[in-house]
């Protein structure tokens, strides 16, 4: 006698349903439109938060991982600073431009002193820091705020965002590598998602 064979149910993939794949760097547009929402919307932190995390090119979790003496020397924010990424071991180096440093002097004062070192602390556990969940859920209310679909956008877009105009506008892969912190160039070529095509671009455009 013939059984008839159950049909097996299995689990859908991790990745039904999700956009999967390099998350789009921000446009200037994009980028002025949501500081525009956020200071229009007094959200002191998250104007600290965005601006530090586009001028800085860090992984979330090193972002949430700032101490407020990473990038505050003697009462002032720093202009330039430099820090030990988590992934890699290696430093690297950022310079904070005066809108993200009236940004984060505006921050620092309305933070409460007594919420420890690190300079974004969380607000739901005691002498913590926001973990790189909670700066992703952050994010994606900020592309929200100005129309742009959550799901197609990442931490790592801001992390992309200046140094995709940087080489946008130079070329400089050597330069996108040391303000990425990668220890390989072919990391920020795929980082990139640099093309074949666009190196030959720039090669055209270089005379000798």
């Amino acid at each position: 006698m013939l059984v008839e064979a159950q049909p097996i149910h299995q689990r859908p993939a991790w990745n039904t349903g999700r956009n999967i794949g390099p998350k789009p760097p921000l446009k200037p547009r994009h980028i002025w439109a949501i500081r525009t929402r956020l200071q229009h919307d007094r959200r002191v932190r998250d104007l600290a938060m965005f601006n530090l995390a586009i001028d800085s090119k860090l992984r979330g979790c090193d972002l949430v991982r700032l101490r407020v003496g990473d990038v505050v020397l003697g009462g002032t924010v720093r202009l330039i600073t430099s820090i030990i990424q988590q992934k890699t071991g290696r430093p690297v180096p950022f310079e904070l431009t005066d809108t993200t440093r009236e940004a984060l002097t505006a921050w620092l004062r309305k933070r409460p002193a007594d919420n420890g070192e690190w300079l974004f602390p969380s607000r739901s556990r005691s002498r913590d820091h926001v973990t790189t969940r909670q700066y992703g859920r952050l994010l994606d209310g900020w592309v929200a705020l100005i129309g742009l679909d959550p799901a197609l956008y990442g931490t790592h877009s801001l992390r992309r965002t200046k140094v995709a105009l940087i080489y946008k506008r130079t070329g400089n892969l050597r330069a996108c590598q040391l303000l990425l912190g990668h220890s390989k160039l072919e990391s920020t070529v795929r980082y990139l998602g640099i093309e074949v095509d666009d190196a030959l671009l720039i090669s055209e455009q270089t005379d000798l």
